[in-house]
């Protein structure tokens, strides 16, 4: 057995996790050499600028039906079980393991040592065992480095062990399919298998994450961006897929804290990551300059396909998928903060693209209605996002990311609420959807509006702005705005046919009241009094 790279020690291997009898190690390689391996082993190729692309395979998102937490003392009573956090056995995840153990007898892997959480207060140090030379470099990547100095005495907290050609089998591992990925919470370990998608690596820390800082630590763990102005004031912005939330804190004028994944402790709002993971369909630079500007050599891309004859990227195509991505170090980016810490936030928006063009492009929450609205986590998906989906349908994601939280998302909203309380943080639902009707008839609201509207927030020129009241929603919306055409303001006033707009705004309010009535029995009076009011 070989070990090649530095601060390397495979006995480690074999006293931490039980690893041994392999082939070649090769420990915290330069991307230099992660990306040489990668293209000496036919697993990738250099684009015109430089940027490594790969393919993940089959799997080209995450498998969310495929995730699991063990179930022993430390998680049975504090996970929020059901089709999300799915049960898994300690011995189911001993006999797992053991299996992949043996699968990597006398194969090469490559190992990582790096770390979660800008603020040192939460540091957790991570160690990845990777298959794959491109699976060690989206470490690199997307985690947190360490210095030389700091490899010297690593001690890692978690280990995560990845292995996309292994692949179980349901009826010996109790998996649902070949596919997985398990958490375990007292032997700190998450197994990878049978997927070679990079973001199940990325996203299993995040659960982690999501698991024990709000549990252990009261830090409120986000599935958000943050960024910082010129006077150091925070802002944060929640959002799923496809609403804007790596775009819209992408901002010239204000330097970038992280693009996905932070915490909110008692005085900061910290990073947990390194690096940035952003889609890359239809990406343009004028558009989004600095991910456009970042796709150089040491990024990755994923599973985009090349202008015939080329090596240059076509970022249109998306017939391999539309979750088309890029991974990048944090400092690929000119204007960010060292370290990836803010102070406490000033501004929160709560992105959602309504596809039926109910909601107003801006309006001001109370604290009452922002834990409603984070709880809730609206969005809607749109005709050609997925298959079978030919009309706008609704999305609800608890907290603006429920796929990765281990705990009832009443327990975040009240970390988010004790947040809120007493201080002058203003809250901002953006809807960068829908304007003047819905999908098909109405039309996309334009990217300048919203960053007008947003920068209008953080800059403080809407405090002394007249609000209006929206029915149903009960929204509070600005009747004027800096840059932004005043007619667009009052979703209802761009509708043609006032009727339809009421009856629409009706439907998706009481799909919000059907939705929340799962956290009911969780949720005290005064949020629940936040809904929607429906009419009759």
């Amino acid at each position: 057995m070989n070990e090649f790279g530095k601060q390397g020690n495979n006995t480690d291997l074999n006293t931490s996790i039980g690893l041994s009898n392999l082939g070649n190690v090769f420990w915290n390689l330069t991307p230099a050499e992660l990306v040489e391996d990668s293209i000496l082993s036919g697993e990738g190729m250099l684009t015109d600028t430089g940027a490594l692309a790969i393919e993940t395979g089959e799997f080209t998102g995450r498998s969310p039906k495929d995730r699991f937490i063990v179930c022993d003392a430390k998680t049975e009573d504090a996970v929020w079980w059901g089709d999300i956090n799915i049960k898994f056995s300690e011995a189911q995840f001993d006999a797992l393991y053991n299996r992949m153990k043996a699968y990597f007898n006398g194969k090469d892997l490559y190992v990582r040592d790096s770390y979660a959480c800008a603020d040192e207060e939460f540091k957790m140090n991570i160690r990845i065992v990777n298959e794959l030379p491109w699976g060690n470099m989206f470490a690199y990547n997307m985690f947190l480095r360490p210095t030389d100095e700091e490899l010297q005495n690593f001690l890692p907290d978690w280990h995560i062990v990845c292995a996309p050609n292994f692949h179980a089998d349901p009826e010996i591992d109790g998996t649902r399919q070949h596919n997985f990925a398990v958490l375990n919470f007292s032997k700190k370990m998450i197994l990878i298998g049978g997927t070679a998608y990079t973001g199940e690596i990325k996203k299993g820390i995040f659960s982690v994450l999501n698991f024990i800082l709000p549990h252990e630590k009261n830090v409120l763990s986000m599935h958000c961006s943050a960024n910082i102005g010129k006077d150091n004031d925070t802002a944060i912005f929640f959002g799923l897929s496809g609403t804007g939330k790596t775009t819209l804190s992408s901002d010239p004028d204000r330097r970038l804290i992280g693009d996905d994944e932070h915490g909110w402790s008692n005085n900061t709002v910290f990073n947990f990551e390194g690096g940035c993971y952003a889609k890359t369909i239809d990406l343009a630079a004028d558009k989004e300059p600095q991910i456009y500007g970042a796709i150089k050599f040491g990024a990755i891309l994923e599973n985009i396909v090349f202008k015939e004859g080329t090596a240059q990227p076509d970022y249109t195509d998306g017939s391999i998928t539309q979750n088309t991505r890029v991974s990048y170090p944090i400092d690929f980016i000119d204007n960010i903060v060292v370290p990836s810490i803010g102070a406490a936030p000033k501004n929160i928006f709560f992105l959602t693209a309504d596809a039926f063009g109910v909601l107003p492009p801006i309006s001001r929450l109370t604290k009452e209605q922002a834990m409603y609205h984070f709880m809730s986590g609206y969005t809607a998906k749109v005709a050609g996002t997925e298959m079978g989906i030919t009309e706008p349908s609704t999305t609800f994601s608890a907290c603006f990311g429920k796929a990765f939280l281990p705990l009832h998302p009443a327990k975040y909203a009240k970390l988010l609420g004790e947040k809120l309380e007493g201080t002058d943080i203003k809250v901002w639902l953006i809807n960068t959807g829908w304007s003047g009707g819905s999908y098909g008839t109405g039309s996309r609201m334009k990217l300048s509006y919203t960053r007008a509207m947003i920068t209008a927030a953080m800059n403080g020129k809407l405090d002394n702005v007249a609000f209006d009241n929206l029915p149903i929603f009960d929204l509070a919306i600005p009747t004027s705005c800096e840059g932004v055409p005043t007619e667009i303001l009052n979703p209802k006033e761009t509708w043609a046919d006032k009727s339809a707009y009421d009856e629409t705004a009706n439907n998706l309010a009481g799909q919000f009241v059907k939705n929340f009535s799962q956290y009911a029995e969780e949720t005290s009076a005064d949020i629940l009094a936040a809904a929607p009011k429906v009419m009759v």
